[in-house]
Parts: structure tokens; sequence; C-alpha cells
């Protein structure tokens, strides 16, 4: 022991520590990770119940990469409302249609702000989307936009022909598909009808066809993935590094360059193909009007200084890009757990077939009758309470200190609500695993915000606007498939066979692609 502290003695470094010094530094350390580790609630407040966790990164341990079922499983143990620490972030987690109600309607303007993740700045153009802005006068002519000029009832009808045309089209594809003896992919074909259909609306052209919308695609699937990824600087500041190291922040700076370049290409074609058209007209004026797309409502707005709403040239690419990103990866989402359940329950796909056949009789434009269809109806509200598309809705962040059930939130906590987990709440519906539509037959209970035990595109004031345009296709694919085809399992699989193994992402999509055999229905 002398001769160890002799050779310390005779080092001239200051940073190596005599034995007793190093003990008592040791002991200063476990004593607190100790008291860290094992400390109770504050007695001056009431927090929410909380499992256990680690230094440094918290509760980040008991994340699995179905980060929707990781916290249904942890809400089980602790409650409906439970505070997680993510990092350095406090994080509220709502697994139940009451406190989602205290979230977005009883408290909705104290949550009405968005947590300002890095990557927003860079892929969402530091935040200049109805989506992601924080809350104010900037997000409010934002939504006005999209309430009153993009997403209106009247906007949406008057995109009744796309929807038919795109449609169309991919029935003619499954009529191939069986002419061929091929079955046909149902992941892959949603994908790309729904890519058509809103291209069309927001840019006026497809954007899915030839070597540079390939590109689009390709850099859209990038974007999505990127969105869906946790990027640990957000929640552990000081270890932001890490993304440097493992690629995340030069594939996210790579990603928005070249979508940006993207949509300043098709704004500046737009932009002069709209001078040329004024230019033939012998007006010498851009004139916008007619079947205006998306692009044309947004750049017209960007011209017009008379009015009170003011959005400059990010803010366009930013609402295109969210347009096009979050109507395509939903709504095909939807539509392929649609028919995934309806593959699986048989007397349930049979059932909805003859009402549908039965209420069109024949008839080739089903728009007027769908409010007929009520037990389609009831299947689509079904498929939305097991598979929300986007199962745990887009954090919230409490502007101010507030009490939700009792316990005390502090300003700056992000908030995540589980509409998944609502969804399968057995203390609010009968067998909640089951897949039967028959439960929303004579109920009130709708998914436009006023019903919390069903809130796939959320609620309040940061509820989805595009619910109108989203169920507007929902209900035509899933009418006409129904109408016009009949459908199975390839390869004579049994319905209960059928994975529905889930992949992670913002979005929920299946892992192995829907492929079913399509046969054209006789009386059609």
């Amino acid at each position: 022991m002398s001769s160890f502290l002799q050779f310390q003695e005779q080092q001239e470094s200051p940073f190596l520590l005599k034995p007793i010094t190093f003990s008592f530094v040791s002991a200063f350390f476990i004593f607190f990770l100790v008291k860290w580790l094992f400390k109770g609630p504050s007695r001056s407040k009431n927090l929410p119940p909380s499992p256990p966790k680690f230094p440094i990164i918290g509760n980040f341990h008991q994340l699995g990469p179905l980060v929707h079922r990781s916290l249904q499983s942890l809400a089980q143990k602790h409650g409906p409302i439970m505070q997680l620490q993510l990092g350095s972030v406090p994080t509220l987690v709502i697994s139940s249609a009451e406190a989602a109600c205290e979230i977005m309607r009883t408290h909705d303007i104290i949550f009405a702000n968005r947590p300002q993740f890095r990557k927003y700045k860079k892929l969402m153009y530091d935040g200049k989307d109805v989506s992601v802005a924080p809350y104010g006068e900037f997000w409010r002519q934002l939504k006005s936009i999209y309430l009153l000029q993009l997403l209106s009832n009247r906007r949406v009808q008057s995109f009744h022909r796309v929807r038919v045309e795109g449609i169309d089209h991919m029935m003619n594809m499954i009529e191939e598909s069986f002419s061929l003896s091929l079955p046909v992919n149902l992941s892959e074909m949603f994908t790309s009808l729904t890519n058509d259909l809103i291209s069309r609306a927001a840019f006026g052209r497809k954007y899915g066809e030839g070597e540079s919308g390939k590109k689009f695609m390709q850099l859209l699937k990038d974007y999505l993935r990127l969105l869906g990824r946790f990027d640990i600087g957000d929640l552990i500041p000081w270890i932001s590094w890490v993304s440097r190291v493992n690629g995340l922040d030069a594939e996210v700076n790579r990603v928005a360059k070249e979508i940006d370049e993207f949509l300043e290409e098709m704004i500046e074609d737009r932009v002069n193909a709209l001078k040329k058209e004024s230019t033939d007209s012998g007006s010498g004026e851009v004139e916008y009007g007619g079947s205006e797309n998306f692009l044309d409502i947004l750049l017209r707005i960007h011209k017009d200084d008379s009015t009170a709403v003011s959005i400059d040239r990010d803010s366009i690419k930013a609402v295109v890009l969210t347009t096009f990103a979050a109507g395509t990866d939903t709504t095909s989402t939807f539509l392929e757990w649609a028919m995934t359940e309806l593959l699986r329950h048989p007397r349930v796909l049979k059932k909805v077939q003859i009402e549908v056949r039965e209420v069109l009789k024949g008839k080739d434009d089903i728009a007027d009758d769908f409010e007929k269809m009520l037990y389609l109806k009831a299947v689509m509200k079904e498929t939305f309470r097991l598979h929300p598309p986007i199962p745990l809705l887009v954090p919230r962040q409490a502007r101010e200190d507030v009490k939700v059930m009792g316990y005390d939130i502090a300003a700056g906590t992000m908030v995540i609500i589980n509409a998944w987990a609502i969804g399968r709440d057995p203390a609010l519906w009968d067998e909640p695993e089951e897949f039967r539509p028959e439960r929303f037959l004579n109920s009130p209970i709708d998914f436009k915000g006023l019903d919390f035990q069903l809130i796939p595109f959320g609620a309040g004031r940061r509820g989805c606007p595009g619910i109108t345009f989203a169920m507007a296709v929902n209900e035509l694919v899933l009418a006409n498939l129904l109408h016009k085809f009949d459908w199975a399992l390839p390869g004579g699989a049994k319905a209960e066979d059928l994975d529905i193994t889930e992949c992670p992402g913002v979005a929920i999509h299946r892992r192995i692609p829907l492929l079913a055999v399509a046969t054209p229905w006789s009386c059609w």
C-alpha cells in the first residue's frame, strides 16, 4: 500500500487521484446515484406514476421497435396516465379515452404546441407546416389555408374525377393480374394509387412515373423513414454528436437537400407554365382558377399581398411536402389493414360485399350511395379502432404548468397519446382484440374527433385537417374493390394463417406485403 502511495505522490499529472480521494468521490457518486434511482415522488408535486428508470437514458430501455405496444404494456402496469423520462425530456403517456379528452379538449390550448425536434428544422423547413409549427398566429394562418382553401368540402369534391380516374386505372390493373393468373400485391397497389391521387391533387400531375418520379418516390420513403427514427440529440442534447457519428445527421441533410431541389424545380415548372398560359391568353397576368391544384392555391396566396394570410416560398414547400407525404402513407396504410382484416374474416367480407352490391345494383359511380352502406362504414371504423395508421398521435407539448386528472404536469412536458392502446382498451370495448364491425352498427361513435374512444385523426386544435380528403379516397377505393371483385388468399391459404406482423415506422404498415387473388364479379 505504501509503495502504491509513493508511486501516486511521484506523479505530476493533476488528473491522478490519491486512493483516499478516489474512494470519497466514488462513495459520493454512488450515494447520489442510489438516491436518484430510488427517490420517491416529490412531496410538493403530485406526479403521475412512473416506471423505474436508468440515469441519463431514463426509460429508453423499456421501449421496443413497436413503441405503441411497449407503451401499452407499461400502461397496463402503471396506469393510463404515466410519466416517462426519455433522456432529459419528461414525457406524459396517455392510454385512455378519459385522459385523452383532458389533453385534447379540456386543456387543448395548453397542449397545443409541438416539440421542436432538430430533424423537423431540416426536413420540414424549420417547422413551417401546420403539423409541426408552434402554436401561434403563423400556425393559425396555415390552419385557415388548409381548412378554407386546400381541404374544404368543396375543394375535396372538386377532385372527385381525379379519384375516379385513378381507381379505374387500379381496377384495370387488377383485371390484368386476373387474366395472367397472378395475385395482386395490394400493399404496393395502394401506395401507387395514393401517390398518384395526391400528387394530381397537390401538383396537378403524377409524380410516380419516369426516372424523376422514381427518384422522388425513393426520397419520400427516405423522408418518412427519417421522421420515424429517434434522434438521440433531441432527448439527450449533450450526446448529440452520436447522430454525426452514426450518419443520421448526414442522411437528414442529404434527404432535405434533394427534396428541396425537387420541390424548387416543381414550383419553377408550375410558375413558368402559368406564365405561359397567361401569355397565350393575352392577359399578361398569371391567372389562377378553374381546376386549381394545391400548388396553384399556395402560389396565389403567396403572390396576393392584399390577403391577411402570408406565406413564403419555404412554407409552400413545407405544406406541399407534408400534404403529399402524410396523405400517401396514412391512406395506403389504412387500406392495407382494411383488406387484411376482411381477408382474415371471410364472414365479414361476404357480408359487406352483399351490402355494397345490393346498394349499387350494377351502378358504376358510387359517390351518391355511400351513405347507404352502413356495414361498410362499420368495417372502416373497426379498422381504424384496431389499426390507426399513426398509432402514437403526433406528440404535443405543455405550454405551461397544468393539472391533468389530478396530476401535476410541468411546462415543456412532451405528451404522447397512444391511440392504438385506446382502441384496444377492455374498459371501452367488448373483446377488444376481435375484429367485429357489428359493434359500430347503431352506435354514435365516430372518428371525427368528438369521441375519444376512436381518434385515428386526433382531435382538438391539432386534429388532422385532411380527414375529409382521406375518407373520400378510402370510401371510394374499398367500395370499388368489394363491388367489382371477389377476394381470396393465394395458394389456398387459410384466413387464420395470414401474417399480420407490423413494421415499425411513423405509420404502421404490414411487415409482409399483402397479396390476394382477385376474381371479377360475374354480375357486375
